[in-house]
């Protein structure tokens, strides 16, 4: 039996749908792959084999062949179009590595941690927009998914993990490596199976690709048990699906579009204000225009980082704790929000009944059960952003065609102000040391816009967010809603396993590195020539700031450096040689003479991993700030000093 252990829901900021992928250069029983194994049976297998491809190249014509659990289980990953799978093998799962040793089109990528794959599949899924798929065994191989799983869950990522679970009988039992780890994830999947029988194996992996990619998009796991995968069954493919009541709108209400173009164009201080759910619809273009053609300022979120060009003139940045004043102001005195796949979450909206006070509110989302979940809805919109902001410009051109055209010049030009005032910047440290945010800018101006850039989390991460120029979406990658230490690296490997001809940067702390740089070795032995420039301050940065700014300065337990050492950063371990001993090449940088060097000899290594250890100034700041639970209102451009919103907003 499938038992189906949470809930299917349309939750989705945008569709983002699993492409249709050519059929696999062996599109047929795995067994027959294998023949050589089995000499007596040989050439009968490969006739038959050979028959069955012919008869799948037929499009009127089902696949149908005699094979165990695991061979359906490697087949419908074909089907779905799988080139890439991140995992360990174990106990349980151990059938279904025999017949993936087979496939000509899957790359298994032996990672060195589970958490590894989960966020190595997150990389490769925000990278690209396809589905990413991780495999781990049972018991604590599953459990230790659980961290990436919840971090894909709360950014909106399609992933697939696969999970291999005790035998049947044994379910329920406490048995050796035995987790439920369907109950364990049910918080933090959109949906997921517990396998039993064979003969469910291809349907339920169809109908988990179906369900992780079209919606709002969002992890999925598999669980299969052992037996399942052990016993024979027939694998037919095309299967129908068995998904009662899910059923996500993508389409919107064409009556709550026409409202909004109304209150578009009637707004006196109107912000486009965009969420990742634009990148996960791939809405970009769409969004460029309607901007464009409405005239409103745009302000991206942490996650929406490139789906707007910073280059571009109506840009204000991103907003929330740590966004510019402008982005952070126009929030403040906005008199409507278009809200396009974002959520208003509290980095965003700080204080939230303070959040915004005089501002209708527009809310177009996929996920019904994000709509006025925080904020109330003046106008909601339930549908894919890439069909809302379409129609929304239809919508919008039928009102400039009627004589209604917004007039935003006071608008602009108290936004202008602030952005004259208060652009982001920085201080060089007085002591002489590197600037994290120096490094950081130059590495963006030095690699260039069509770079993919990938932070873990913390000050290096806001700090990356901010003096990055992003031009294109899909080339910031983050953990931002779980905030998730150990991110950068694995899911580095994974974009760089999607895109193997761009250049990938890890922008990472020395703690968050600390976490998951055992993937070094992956990327060394598997050759994914990642870069990893390691932002080395000595400390876990951001948890000092806030002990400097709110606990008198008392460090508990943030310094990483060997306390009886006098050198700045972190020694122990020592970067370079770690780097060196996982077959990469370790180069370290202490001064801001040394910088630009350092980053082009790594630009021009393409065959080896490279690690940087950045040595920088180990109190530097993220400003500007909005302090936890404070308003919008108060946000600091630096320690103690406020922006003067000069009485003009009204």
């Amino acid at each position: 039996m499938t038992e189906q252990t949470s809930p299917a829901h349309p939750k989705a900021h945008a569709a983002s749908g699993q492409p249709q992928s050519p059929h696999a250069p062996s599109p047929l029983d795995i067994a027959a792959r294998a023949a050589h194994r089995d000499p007596a049976g040989a050439p009968a297998q490969g006739a038959a084999a050979a028959q069955a491809a012919t008869a799948h190249d037929k499009q009127d014509k089902k696949v149908k062949a005699k094979v165990t659990g695991a061979q359906a289980l490697v087949l419908a990953l074909e089907k779905v179009g799988v080139e890439v799978v991140f995992g360990i093998p174990g106990g349980a799962v151990l059938p279904a590595y025999d017949p993936l040793l087979d496939s000509e089109q899957i790359r298994h990528i032996l990672v060195r941690h589970e958490q590894g794959a989960g966020h190595a599949a997150t990389g490769y899924a925000q990278a690209t927009g396809r589905v990413g798929v991780c495999m781990a065994t049972s018991g604590p191989g599953a459990t230790n998914l659980v961290t990436p799983l919840a971090d894909a869950y709360m950014d909106s990522v399609p992933v697939v993990a696969i999970t291999g679970q005790v035998s049947s009988h044994l379910i329920g039992t406490d048995g050796f490596q035995e987790a439920d780890i369907s109950g364990i994830t049910l918080p933090v999947t959109k949906h997921n199976f517990l396998v039993t029988k064979p003969g469910d194996i291809a349907r339920t992996i169809g109908e988990a690709f179906h369900l992780a990619s079209t919606g709002r998009p969002g992890p999925v796991l598999v669980d299969i048990a052992k037996d399942a995968l052990q016993a024979t069954t027939e694998f037919t493919w095309p299967v129908p699906f068995d998904l009662p009541g899910y059923h996500p709108v993508t389409r919107p209400h064409s009556r709550q579009v026409r409202e909004a173009a109304r209150m578009i164009t009637e707004a006196k201080k109107p912000v486009l204000y965009v969420g990742g759910g634009v990148i996960r619809a791939d809405a970009s273009a769409e969004l460029l225009q309607l901007a464009e053609l409405t005239g409103a300022p745009v302000v991206t979120t942490l996650m929406a980082r490139g789906a707007f060009p910073d280059s571009h003139p109506q840009h204000l940045g991103m907003p929330g704790m740590h966004g510019t004043v402008a982005a952070v102001g126009a929030l403040q005195k906005a008199d409507l929000l278009v809200t396009l796949g974002a959520r208003f979450d509290d980095r965003v909206t700080g204080q939230l009944d303070s959040f915004a006070p005089d501002a209708r509110i527009v809310h177009a989302d996929i996920d019904p059960a994000e709509i006025s979940k925080n904020r109330r809805a003046d106008v909601p919109i339930v549908g894919d952003c890439k069909e809302v902001i379409a129609e929304l410009i239809t919508a919008v051109q039928a009102e400039h065609a009627r004589g209604s055209v917004g007039d935003h010049a006071d608008w602009w030009a108290l936004l202008n102000r602030w952005r004259a005032k208060y652009p982001l910047g920085y201080d060089e440290p007085e002591d002489g040391s590197l600037s994290p945010q120096y490094v950081i800018e130059r590495i963006g101006q030095l690699v260039g816009p069509d770079a993919v850039y990938v932070a873990g989390v913390g000050q290096h991460q806001m700090w990356a967010a901010q003096f990055i120029r992003y031009e294109n979406p899909k080339t910031w990658l983050n953990s931002g809603g779980a905030g998730t230490m150990g991110y950068a690296v694995p899911a580095a490997m994974g974009a760089k396993v999607a895109l193997p001809e761009a250049q990938v940067w890890a922008i990472d702390g020395d703690g968050c590195f600390q976490m998951t740089n055992q993937e070094l070795a992956t990327c060394a032995i598997e050759d994914i020539p990642v870069k990893i420039a390691i932002i080395n301050n000595g400390n876990l940065g951001m948890v000092r700031q806030w002990q400097t700014l709110f606990y008198d300065k008392r460090y508990s337990n943030t310094n990483l450096g060997d306390k009886k050492a006098e050198v700045a950063g972190t020694r122990i371990p020592d970067f370079v040689k770690l780097a060196e001993a996982y077959g990469c090449i370790g180069l370290r940088c202490e001064s801001k003479a040394d910088v630009d060097a350092i980053i082009e000899q790594a630009m021009a290594i393409n065959d080896q991993p490279v690690v940087i250890d950045f040595i920088v100034h180990a109190d530097a700041m993220v400003w500007p700030m909005v302090a936890a639970g404070t308003s919008n209102d108060d946000i600091k451009v630096a320690r103690d000093m406020a922006p003067d919103w000069d009485g003009q907003a009204e």
